[in-house]
C-alpha cells in the first residue's frame, strides 16, 4: 500500500510541479488612455442625473401605485404599475449611455444638454472601434 505521499509501487514519493507563470504584459505608457478628471467629472455628474431621475420615477411609481390602491382612490392594475416602472427604469438604463455621450470629452464643459456632443463621440467611439479591430487582426 503507498503511503501519504507516495506514488504507485517502485515509484518515490510524488512531487507537486509548479506551472510557469507567465510575465505580465504592461501597457507602455504612450499607449494608455486616461480620462482627464474634469471629463470623468462631467460624465459622472451626467450619468447621475439621467440615471437617478428615472430609477427615482421608477421606485415613485410602485409608492404612487400603492397609495391610490390602498386609500381606494383608484383602483390601478398590476400590469400598468409593472409597465410604468419598468419604462422608467429602462430611461434609467438609456441615461447611462446618454450620461456618457452626452459628456463634453475636451476641456470645454460644452452645453447643459451636450446634444452637439453626442454625435461628435459616437463618430470617436466607431473610429476607436474600427482602431481596435485592425490592431487586433494584424499577426504578431
Amino acid at each position: 500500500m503507498a503511503s501519504k505521499g507516495m506514488g504507485p509501487k517502485g515509484m518515490g514519493p510524488i512531487k507537486p510541479v509548479k506551472a510557469p507563470v507567465p510575465p505580465i504584459r504592461q501597457k507602455s505608457p504612450s499607449r494608455q488612455q486616461v480620462i482627464p478628471e474634469a471629463v470623468s467629472n462631467r460624465m459622472a455628474r451626467r450619468i447621475a442625473i439621467a440615471t437617478g431621475v428615472p430609477t427615482l420615477m421608477g421606485m415613485g411609481v410602485f409608492i404612487g401605485s400603492y397609495l391610490l390602491v390602498t386609500r381606494h382612490i383608484a383602483e390601478v392594475p398590476t400590469g400598468v404599475t409593472l409597465a410604468a416602472s419598468g419604462g422608467c427604469f429602462l430611461l434609467g438604463v438609456l441615461g447611462l449611455s446618454y450620461g456618457v455621450l452626452s459628456a463634453s470629452w475636451e476641456d470645454a464643459p460644452g452645453s447643459l444638454l451636450g446634444n452637439e456632443q453626442i454625435g461628435v463621440n459616437i463618430n470617436r467611439l466607431r473610429s476607436s472601434l474600427k482602431a481596435m479591430r485592425k490592431g487586433n487582426n494584424t499577426p504578431g
